[in-house]
């Protein structure tokens, strides 16, 4: 049943699987052109990762706002806790799709994009989890309506802010290597396992509310 909510979502946002396969494949490359000054993958991929999973599941968002799809959804077999840990999944398959179309751009790209690393994908993911752990918990409880304009404008302009204070902070020196008595193969795994945390704990407050929710 999970796997239907899934693809159902999928489905939803299949007028924009085109331009999200171009954006997933063009962006990297633009990004990477303009943050050359920072060695690593992680912020072109990051950056384009977080850009993919917005629009796609501000299109979901959207459209079953719209249409009142949870709300449809309520009235079949399927249990509002399995609605909601569907999104979830949802943003999990996205980011396993950027992670496959970034190493496809990396392979065959003629510019200098590199592969990814163990620590590019624990930390985009750590911060995905992150992102997507405030903002579906939010939508749920203030409704897409209210809480679209926000996240909106937060994620739209990370792009453009979080180049430019890196470098900032590059140029002042104000940017300082963090040594820990761990191995980087520990550090990356532990950022992953937190991330999973993260969602969880996320997850509980999302069907903690949705459950609850009049709709």
């Amino acid at each position: 049943m999970l796997f239907h909510l899934v693809k159902k979502d999928f489905l939803l946002a299949k007028k924009y699987w085109i331009f999200m396969l171009l954006a997933a494949t063009v962006l990297p490359v633009f990004m990477h052109t303009k943050l050359n000054f920072i060695a690593g993958e992680f912020l072109p991929f990051f950056l384009s990762t977080l850009y993919i999973s917005f629009l796609l599941f501000s299109t979901v968002s959207m459209t079953d706002y719209k249409y009142k799809g949870s709300t449809f959804l309520c009235a079949t077999p399927f249990t509002r806790k399995t609605i909601v840990i569907s999104r979830y999944c949802f943003i999990i398959a996205i980011f396993i799709g950027c992670c496959c179309l970034y190493t496809l751009v990396a392979l065959i790209s003629p510019w200098k994009v590199g592969l990814l690393d163990l620590s590019d994908v624990g930390r985009t993911f750590f911060l995905i989890s992150i992102i997507f752990g405030v903002m579906i918990p939010v939508q749920y409880r203030f409704g897409y309506e209210k809480s679209r304009y926000i996240f909106f404008f937060l994620i739209f302009l990370a792009p453009f802010v979080l180049p430019n204070l890196m470098k900032v902070l590059q140029h002042n020196g104000a940017v300082f290597p963090v040594s820990l008595p761990v191995s980087p193969f520990v550090l990356d795994a532990l950022l992953i396992l937190l991330a999973f945390v993260i969602g969880g704990i996320s997850m509980v407050l999302s069907i903690r509310i949705f459950s609850n929710k009049n709709l």
